[in-house]
Order: C-alpha cells, then structure tokens, then sequence
C-alpha cells in the first residue's frame, strides 16, 4: 500500500512537470508572436517614441507607392529630374557607359543610413557637410540629436558613417535595390569656383596649397618664384581651369572630389537614384527626403545665412578672364552634368560650339 502510495506522488510530480513545461513553452509563443506583430519600440534622439523601420513603410514604398492617392507636385518634380537623368545616360550611352562594372571603390561616396534603409550620396560643395550631419543623426541612434551641434570637422571622419564600399557584392546589390538612393547636386561652374574660393583662396587650407597649389603653379605659370612654387598657396583662377583641362592632368591621376564631376562620384548612369535634390531648392527638396523616411516631425535640416556662399554673380565675375578656348574645354569637362541634371549653358559664356554659344540661366527642374 505504501509502495503504491509513493508510485501515485511520483506520477502527480511528474505532471506537474510536464503541465508546468507546456505552460511556459506556450507563453514563449505568445510573446514571439507579439513581438512580430508589434516592433520594437526605441527612444529617439529627441526623446520621444518612435517605432523602428521593421513592420512600417520604407521611404522607397512611400516615395513610388505613397499612403496618398494623388501624386503630390514634389513627387512629379522629382519624376521628371529622373527621367532627365535617364535621357540623359541613353543619349550619351556611347560615352558615359564606358564602365559597365562598378568596383566598390566607385561606391565609397555613398553613406548607408541601414535604419531608415536610405543611400545617400554626398557631393563636396553641394551641402555635404550639413547632410552628413544629418546622416550622422538619423545612424547615431541616439548618440546625436541637433545636427548642428556636430562640429565640421567631426562630419567629414570617415568612420563616423558607413559607405556601400564596406559591403559584400551581395549585401551592396541589395540595399541598391531595396533602399531608397539620393544625391544633391548644384550648377556645375558655381560648384567650381566655390571649391577654387574655399581651397586656393583661404590660408588655411595649407594641405590643399601643398597638394594642388604647387603643382599647378609650376605647370601653368611661367616665371613662377620660388616662394610660389613652394608654397603654392596664391594660384589664380585661370591657373586653376588651365590646370583642370590640361590632358597632362587628367591622365596622371582623378580630378580631387571637390572639382570631380557629380557623374564621376556618384555613378547616375550606373545607379538609379531615387530622389535629385538641388542645391537651388536645399531645404525643400532635403525635408521631402526627411519626411519620406519618417522623420520630418522631429528632424528639419539645418539651415543658416551663410554671406560668403558662392553666387551666380560671383561667378560670372571668375570667369570673365577665362579665354573663350579654355571655357569651351571646361565646358565639354563638365557636360555632361549641365545635361543631366538640367542646367542651362550659363549666359555669361563664350564657347567655340557649333550651333552657337551661351544660353539663359537653368530653371532649375
């Protein structure tokens, strides 16, 4: 009796187990299937909730399949700035698809934002700086909150944001197929002599005057003195274009990524970009990218009066000593981004085209 006394306690404690096993097995699946259903909740830098992108809507879905019905008139802007770009690369097909193939060191200029799943691809002296400020706020989770409180050069450490170049073949096919890609971009010749004016002009800039200034010096200045080609840190205007059209110059090695063209750096021919914002309507076009990443209620980009920016008039004024031979060489150097992103041959030209010279201002589409 007390043998089958025992062998009964034996048995309860064993279901005991297996009743408690099966409880706590069936509440693990019950918070799994809440955690699918419900994502994971993060403060942001701003200090209020937000879920993250997982279970919500991509800037990409919302961009070409947008919650509202009707197209807005920022979405068809932007449409046809994409199909100028794509008239463009079909049209000029012979000669800017040379390079079907891009390597990963083609893809170093493009900043991957993997939380909000965008690509952005910064263009010296088209507002990079205050992008990758912001860049830097979007990917910092929570390390950052106003973009303007990161110091300049704080921006521009490499280790401070991801590039696509970082990535394996496959992980860098999928976010340029899956995340939604954007660059900015500024009249060819104003982007030109605001990087002439901030590395040949300013005395602090003893790297760029060691690097650039010395050798355009000493190949585009005759009689140059010792000084000069020393510290190379006085070079003119005309120094710089006669420099930058030179062969001798483009075989040796890359134009620097403040002179480079914008379809060099970014690839629009070989990448499809999503969205084309202008330095001509900046803070639209970067607030539209903001709101469409889901950010806009709390994240505006920085925007400041800045006196020394580098005008249409103040370019005008740079290239009035610039032989009208030198400004049709520069011209063919860079034409391919007046074609691509719509701006007009600028009136203050004197070009040796067929068919004739200079035009009106770009409209800026």
């Amino acid at each position: 009796m007390k043998q089958a006394l025992m062998e009964v306690m034996r048995m309860n404690r064993i279901c005991r187990m297996v009743l408690v096993t099966c409880l706590g097995s069936f509440i693990l699946v019950i918070f799994y299937f809440q955690s699918m259903l419900h994502p994971v909740i993060r403060r942001n830098p701003f200090g209020m909730d937000i879920c993250c992108r997982k279970g919500s809507r991509s800037p990409l879905q919302e961009l070409y399949n947008p919650t509202q019905l009707e197209l807005s008139n920022t979405a068809i802007l932007h449409q046809i700035r994409r199909d100028q770009v794509t008239d463009t690369c079909r049209a000029n097909s012979m000669s800017s698809r040379k390079r079907r193939v891009l390597t990963p060191n083609d893809l170093k200029h493009l900043v991957v934002d993997e939380d909000h799943e965008m690509i952005y691809c910064y263009v010296p002296k088209v507002a990079c700086t205050n992008w990758k400020r912001v860049m830097m706020v979007l990917t910092g989770r929570g390390k950052y909150s106003d973009p303007m409180e990161i110091p300049a050069n704080e921006a521009h450490i490499s280790s401070n944001l991801k590039t696509l170049n970082q990535y394996s073949i496959p992980e860098i096919n999928h976010r340029l197929k899956s995340y939604m890609k954007f660059l900015f971009v500024r009249e060819p010749f104003e982007r030109l002599v605001s990087a002439y004016r901030n590395k040949f002009t300013q005395k602090y800039n003893t790297s760029f005057h060691k690097r650039y200034g010395t050798k355009i010096v000493r190949r585009q200045r005759k009689n140059a003195t010792q000084e000069a080609l020393r510290k190379g840190d006085d070079v003119k205007f005309e120094e710089f274009v006669a420099y930058l059209i030179d062969p001798h110059t483009q075989r040796e090695e890359p134009f620097n990524e403040h002179w480079q063209t914008v379809y060099s750096l970014c690839h629009p021919c070989h990448i499809h970009y999503d969205l084309i914002g202008k330095y001509e309507t900046l803070e639209d076009d970067s607030n539209y990218i903001l709101q469409l990443a889901g950010v806009g209620s709390y994240l505006k980009f920085p925007t400041y009066a800045k006196s020394t920016r580098t005008t249409d008039e103040m370019t005008t004024e740079f290239f009035q000593n610039i032989s009208s031979e030198h400004q049709t060489h520069l011209y063919e150097v860079y034409k391919l981004d007046f074609l691509m992103f719509n701006y007009s041959v600028p009136s203050y030209l004197k070009l040796e085209l067929e068919g004739g010279g200079g035009g009106k201002r770009a409209c800026f589409i």
